[in-house]
């Protein structure tokens, strides 16, 4: 009888095991920012030449002509006077992102866009541009062919074709660092983690998984921010290693996202319903106006051919649906099951699902975009 009883229980275990969904948990580093890792925005303005007769027009764009002048001055040549006409010529804003810990001499990304009425900014060149952070400070300096990845025609007749936008545009690598950013991670006593999504939950769970591969080590201080500390003889560096590559199971409240204008839904695992009647259907008036032509008859006198207007309205109102019933608690699944059942559009599943809040039903929270 034991082996009997043995078996039994496993196959009971097995059963609990395989009819429980599986944990979804994500890596510790795909669900925080750590602090100051992170990157800075920098910007800077500068000036586009080499156009074909695409860049500013100067009557109209002052700033690209005083900025002409000011650079021909600083190269010896004096054209304070002169009547300038070029069209070659384009002023830019340029920006880029510097990564956490860029060291000098790195290579970034630098995107250039027109400032003044220029057409097209494909195949200028950006002339040397110092790009600077918050604090007024250079970080990088740009300069390159700027590509903007666009396509435009026009003939004669004034008909144009434009693909993508040409009066912006991109240079790869275009950018180099100057200035490293003054943050030393190395000499951090404390370091805290900032949830993307912020939740009780989440955030004491991380705490615990931390503390349970580094005891002591972490605290969740509210929703937003765990704080934790390398333990003693451990660089921050190396603990921030082992830490990001944590496991957790994240959390999060009851949500259903709604994109009225391109007709989208998106809903979490957490929706619930509580005891609802759903019943949908269309109702479709049409009219159709089919004008008539009357003539006289033979030999009538002062009779006129007359258009006669004639109408025909018609109401379909469909049938055959009947009522969906939801039980209290219901999830996700079997919403999104009756839904489908009922044939309903994406727009008319909008409606349903603000009827449902609307009735207190619905488990969750909507948000419109």
């Amino acid at each position: 009888m034991r082996p009997v009883r043995l078996f039994t229980a496993l196959l009971l275990a097995t059963a609990a095991l395989v009819g429980q969904p599986a944990m979804a948990k994500s890596r510790i580093k795909d669900i925080v920012e750590f602090e100051g890792v992170r990157e800075n925005q920098l910007i800077g303005y500068g000036i586009v030449v080499g156009l074909n007769g695409t860049g500013d027009a100067l009557r109209n764009a002052p700033f690209t002509k005083q900025s002409l002048e000011a650079m021909l001055e600083r190269r010896g040549v004096n054209v304070r006077d002169a009547n300038l006409n070029t069209k070659n010529v384009a002023a830019v804003m340029v920006t880029a992102k510097l990564p956490a810990f860029a060291a000098p001499g790195a290579q970034i990304d630098a995107s250039v866009s027109a400032l003044g009425d220029a057409k097209s900014l494909l195949g200028g060149t950006l002339l040397v541009t110092p790009l600077l952070g918050a604090d007024g400070q250079a970080y990088a300096v740009a300069q390159g062919t700027v590509q903007t990845g666009s396509v435009s025609a026009g003939g004669a007749s004034g008909s144009t074709v434009l693909k993508g936008v040409p009066t912006a545009g991109r240079i790869a690598g275009g950018a180099s660092v100057e200035r490293e950013i003054g943050f030393r991670l190395a000499n951090m006593a404390q370091m805290r983690m900032t949830l993307r999504n912020p939740d009780f939950t989440t955030a004491r769970r991380i705490a615990d998984v931390v503390n349970g591969a580094y005891p002591g080590s972490a605290v969740a201080e509210n929703p937003t921010i765990v704080a934790i500390r390398p333990p003693a003889g451990q660089d921050m560096v190396s603990f921030m290693a082992g830490i990001e590559n944590l496991s957790v199971e994240p959390d999060s409240g009851a949500k259903v996202v709604i994109d009225e204008v391109a007709g989208v839904i998106v809903m979490g695992d957490a929706v619930r319903i509580s005891t609802v009647a759903i019943q949908q259907g269309n109702l479709t008036i049409t009219v159709r106006e089919q004008p008539a032509v009357s003539q006289p008859g033979p030999f009538a006198r002062g009779g006129q051919t007359t258009v006669v207007p004639q109408s025909d309205i018609s109401v379909d109102e469909e049938k055959g649906k009947q009522f969906l019933t939801l039980r209290s608690g219901a999830a996700l699944s079997n919403l999104v099951a009756g839904l489908n059942a009922l044939g309903v559009t994406p727009r008319d599943m909008i409606s349903i699902l603000q009827t449902i809040k609307a009735a207190g039903a619905l488990q969750a929270e909507i948000e419109v975009m």
